[in-house]
Parts: structure tokens; C-alpha cells; sequence
């Protein structure tokens, strides 16, 4: 990483205690998901009759739970969603996932660099769990975030309400037992970084995929474009 790239990260190099816990969102940052989330959620939308764009479907759904979104769905179609439509949408979801999830470049490198130093590493996601588990075990990520024969992953099916509420970073940093001021959240998305400042921590907007002004503009504190970058980043 360049001085240049360093000082406008808004970071210095060398040794940090800035942070005592860094918590990895899963969808964007881990695994290389949400093209293939957001192309099946739009073709069924498409198949309820609403005509919407990709583009325009991913950036309403971006980050989001599609569970919590069933009013704004139900309200573009103009009518309520067939029955077990949700049922059907985790199926289909879950089945393109396990045939066509990658992990995201140099995660593995840059999670395992982090965790080496001694520092706790854990995953909190919007997302319900069983989807969470079945993409890290399909990536071979799993094993990251094991301790002690206890697993170190926060979803969405834990808590009361979804990102972009804070609810599961405060969850993560209970359990981990560290105060959120003292954790750092690694997220990709407007309503992953909402949740992480709401929770009172410092959030690292992975900007490979998605707009880095978009991510600015939700609140992220630094940027950075590139997983080999992120542990010079933390300190």
C-alpha cells in the first residue's frame, strides 16, 4: 500500500491497539455472493410481474434481508406476494449458492493474517444463519472463525431486526465480550455500514464491488479496494 493510499485511508502503519475484536460481514466480504443473490431475487421478481431492472433491484436489496423487505415487495407488485413465496425464494436462493459461491480474493489470506496476531475475529450478517454456514462451509472458510469448539458467527436469525439496525454487531461484541468502540467492522454494503456506526464501531467499507462514494456516503470511516490491503490497514 502506497503512503499516498495509507494517508487517505485516514491510517498510519506500525502497531495499533485502536481495536480489540474485528468483525467480518459474510455477503461481499468473505464470499463473493451478492451477483448471485441479487440475479435470482431478480428474476423472481420479474416472475411476480415487476418489471425492474438488475441494477435497479440490486441497489434497493443491496445489504438488506429479503425476509424484512416482503411489504416493498408486496407494494411494487401491487398485490400480495403467492403463497410460501419466501419458502421458495430461501430454496431457490440456497441451491444456486451452494453450485456457484466463491470466497472472495485473498479473504482467506487476509482473515488468517488478522487471527494471527492474536486478534479475536468473528462474523456478524444480515443474513439468516443458515445460509451464512452453508456459504462459509461451501468456501472452506468455516474454520476461521472456530475457537475452542465454539463457532464465532453472528446472523440476522439472533436478533430482533436486520441491518441496517445494529442489532447483530452488538450481539457479536457482547459475545466476544469487547466494548464496540474497540471493534472494527469490515462491510460492503450502504446498510451493512449504517449498522456498524449505529453499533459505535469503526467501519472498513470493502469497496472491490460497490461504489466507494455510495459506501462514503453511508458512513464509512475508511475504504480500501483490495483484501491484501486490510491487515497493514488495522494496524
Amino acid at each position: 500500500m502506497t503512503a499516498a493510499n495509507r494517508a487517505d485511508s485516514g491510517l498510519t502503519s506500525g502497531p495499533s491497539s485502536r481495536f480489540d475484536c474485528v468483525i467480518f460481514d459474510c455477503d461481499g466480504v468473505l464470499v463473493d455472493s451478492e451477483p448471485i443473490v441479487n440475479r435470482v431475487l431478480n428474476e423472481m421478481l420479474n416472475e411476480l410481474g415487476i418489471a425492474i431492472s438488475l441494477e435497479d433491484s440490486t441497489k434497493m436489496f443491496l445489504g438488506r434481508a429479503v425476509r424484512e423487505e416482503l411489504g416493498n415487495i408486496e407494494r411494487m407488485r401491487g398485490a400480495p406476494l403467492p403463497e410460501n413465496w419466501l419458502s421458495h425464494w430461501l430454496v431457490r436462493r440456497n441451491q444456486v449458492l451452494e453450485a456457484e459461491v466463491q470466497s472472495v480474493p485473498f479473504v482467506r489470506e487476509a482473515v488468517s493474517a488478522i487471527a494471527a496476531t492474536g486478534m479475536p475475529v468473528c462474523v456478524a450478517s444480515g443474513a439468516d444463519r443458515i445460509k451464512v454456514k452453508l456459504q462459509l462451509k461451501q468456501t472452506g472458510l468455516v474454520e476461521l472463525f472456530q475457537q475452542d469448539e465454539r463457532e464465532h458467527i453472528f446472523s440476522a436469525t439472533e436478533v430482533d431486526r436486520s441491518k441496517p439496525a445494529p442489532d447483530v454487531y452488538l450481539l457479536a461484541a457482547r459475545t466476544m465480550g469487547v466494548e464496540p468502540s474497540r471493534c472494527a467492522v469490515i462491510e460492503d454494503s450502504p446498510a451493512g455500514i449504517t449498522a456498524g456506526v449505529a453499533a459505535g464501531m469503526t467501519v472498513f467499507g470493502y469497496a472491490a464491488r460497490n461504489d466507494a462514494a455510495m459506501l462514503r456516503a453511508a458512513g464509512a470511516h475508511h475504504l480500501f479496494t483490495d483484501m491484501r490491503e486490510l491487515a497493514e490497514l488495522l494496524g
